[in-house]
């Protein structure tokens, strides 16, 4: 039996192992104090800065967020069955709900062993919110998916019929 939607698992794995890795080597190498540890790799512009989070993305939700581990969970299944069910039309796709299924998996696994979700990433010349290697992946993910979107309306353009692929030219059999 062959694997469908091959770069879907793939993206999935490697984001998952790459964001459990980090998590584990910043709990282990730095303490969660207040203020956070921190170590500027640039001074000024970028830091690793230990800080958890109990709400999503930008700290929202973080007064009331127990629901995120079940939300999570949710997506985790829905994008594993879209893997494993549906083929995705392109590599674009493949990727990109591969990479977002990771993020949501590796913040999930945190939100149900802890309760919370290991962050360490710190851009402080923007004073951006602090995330971690999930957040990337979901967000990559996204992206991915806004080129897949505008690759099917340009090929869907370009040959008139709706059907993307010969790029409106006439293939000779």
């Amino acid at each position: 039996m062959r694997l469908k939607n091959r770069l879907f698992w793939v993206a999935a794995v490697i984001g998952l192992v790459l964001d459990q890795l980090t998590k584990q080597w910043i709990v282990h190498a730095f303490e969660l104090t207040v203020p956070p540890e921190t170590v500027a790799l640039w001074p000024g512009v970028f830091h690793l800065t230990y800080v958890t989070n109990t709400g999503a993305a930008f700290s929202l939700f973080s007064e009331n967020g127990e629901w995120l581990r079940w939300l999570s969970l949710l997506v985790s299944l829905a994008l594993a069955v879209l893997g494993w069910w549906v083929a995705l039309a392109n590599r674009w796709e493949q990727v990109g709900y591969g990479l977002i299924l990771s993020g949501a998996l590796g913040n999930g696994i945190d939100r149900f062993l802890s309760g919370e979700v290991v962050d360490f990433f710190d851009f402080r010349l923007i004073r951006f919110p602090i995330f971690n290697v999930a957040d990337v992946c979901i967000n990559i993910g996204i992206v991915c998916l806004v080129i897949a979107a505008f690759r099917a309306s340009a090929d869907d353009a370009g040959n008139g019929n709706g059907k993307s692929g010969t790029g409106g030219k006439k293939i000779n059999s």
